[in-house]
Order: structure tokens, then C-alpha cells, then sequence
């Protein structure tokens, strides 16, 4: 429950290590009974990454040149799997022309925004139908 004179708003700030981790947080304000807005004003922290280092999105994206649907299957799977967030999610993964359908169950209505917004941002990605239910 949110208290005080904010009529419902929220305002977040801090550092994060990524924009998922930004928009994580950004869905599980929503999710508290009377929040009405949230804003983020939370910035992504380049410090926490070395130049060099990179994440295994990342460095699977830059050897796919020629995307197919078995392709974005795979990198769909490979994200979901090791982001800190999705990584218990074991969704059933079709892609058809570049069009991403995911059915299984999420924990919370956070959880299956946030696969969403992460298999939306991979490169060969046009659309996902995101079918999974909430438990």
C-alpha cells in the first residue's frame, strides 16, 4: 500500500546494472496496491561493465548474421535462461518469420512483461505473442 500525500505516484531512483533490471522494478511498483504512476528516474550504471566484457546475448547476437526462425528460437531460450529475472521461466518457444509465441506459466505479471520486453529487443524479432499465465 502506498502512504502519504503522493496520490499514488511513485518515484524511483538509484543505479541499476541493466534497462531490465530498470524495468523490473518499473512493473513491480506497479504491481503495489495503490500506486497509480510510477516514474523512473533509476540510470543504468555503465561502471558495473568492464569494455571487454560482454553478456552471452550479447555475443550470441553478434554471430548471427543470417537470422532465421530456429536462430531466434535458440537466442530466445538462451535469454530468457540466463537473465537473473526469467531464468526459472520455461516457456514452450514457436518463431514463425520473425514472429516470437511463448506459452508456459510466470511467477508474476512482472516476470512475463519483463520476457516480453527482453525477446521484443532481440535482432530478428519483428513480434512476440506472449501467451503465458500467471500463477
Amino acid at each position: 500500500m502506498v502512504d502519504g500525500d503522493t496520490g499514488g505516484v511513485v518515484t524511483l531512483r538509484g543505479n541499476v546494472d541493466s534497462m531490465a533490471q530498470k524495468d523490473l522494478t518499473t512493473e513491480y511498483a506497479r504491481d503495489v496496491e495503490g500506486v497509480t504512476k510510477v516514474n523512473n528516474e533509476m540510470t543504468v550504471s555503465a561502471m558495473n561493465k568492464k569494455p571487454a566484457e560482454s553478456t552471452v546475448v550479447e555475443k550470441v547476437g553478434a554471430l548471427l548474421e543470417a537470422v532465421d526462425d530456429a536462430s531466434i528460437t535458440a537466442l530466445v531460450k538462451t535469454t530468457l535462461r540466463y537473465h537473473r529475472s526469467t531464468s526459472a521461466l520455461k516457456p514452450t518457444v514457436e518463431t514463425h518469420e520473425g514472429i516470437v509465441s511463448m506459452q508456459g506459466n510466470a511467477t508474476t505479471a512482472a516476470q512475463k512483461d519483463l520476457a516480453t520486453k527482453l525477446v521484443s529487443d532481440l535482432h530478428g524479432v519483428k513480434k512476440v505473442v506472449n501467451n503465458m499465465t500467471v500463477e
